[in-house]
């Protein structure tokens, strides 16, 4: 029994330190593409202006343009980016005011080029007809979006506005 566990305690030794090692080097390092962006931070943005953004401005004697008019929801609540073969998908989870919102896209701002090495979009939706009061839960919505390598070229920090925040999420 004593050989036995002679000749089993240095495995274990080695073991036990190559399992602990698994959770460190490069795991951690900016070589894991799943570190190449943090955790995104909420801004506020600045409304002390008189222009409500989910109230499209009317042109008297113009007929209503046939393109996307959605507005900007109310809150980005979270920004989580994907890397994928070729580029990366930006998954955004944003608030609105009222229930009902649909047809949720991420709108490319800067003709969806990166300006000082940051990409920005704006998290919009169609506002319904009738709106309804709800939880949080309810007055979510989701929207996501692939991001070619190519498009990714030079961006250090991805920017979701919504109406009163923005998130962003930094390269390591």
């Amino acid at each position: 029994m004593t050989v036995l566990t002679q000749r089993t305690r240095p495995f274990l030794f080695c073991a036990a330190l190559a399992l602990a090692g698994c959770g460190g080097g490069l795991a951690d390092s900016w070589v894991n593409p799943g570190n190449w962006f943090g955790q995104s931070r909420s801004q506020a943005i600045d409304a002390s202006g008189p222009v409500n953004p989910l109230i499209p401005k009317r042109r008297l004697g113009q007929r209503a343009p046939v393109e996307y008019s959605g507005n900007a929801v109310d809150q980005v609540k979270s920004l989580r980016i994907e890397r994928k073969p070729g580029g990366a998908i930006i998954n955004v989870v944003g608030v609105t005011d009222a229930i009902g919102y649909y047809d949720v896209r991420l709108r490319a701002e800067n003709d969806n080029k990166p300006v000082k090495g940051v990409l920005t979009y704006t998290l919009s939706a169609e506002r319904p007809a009738d709106l309804l009061n709800g939880s949080e839960a309810a007055r979510q919505v989701v929207a996501a979006r692939f991001v070619s390598d190519q498009q990714l070229e030079g961006v250090r920090t991805i920017v979701v506005q919504g109406a009163r925040n923005q998130r962003s999420t930094r390269r390591r």
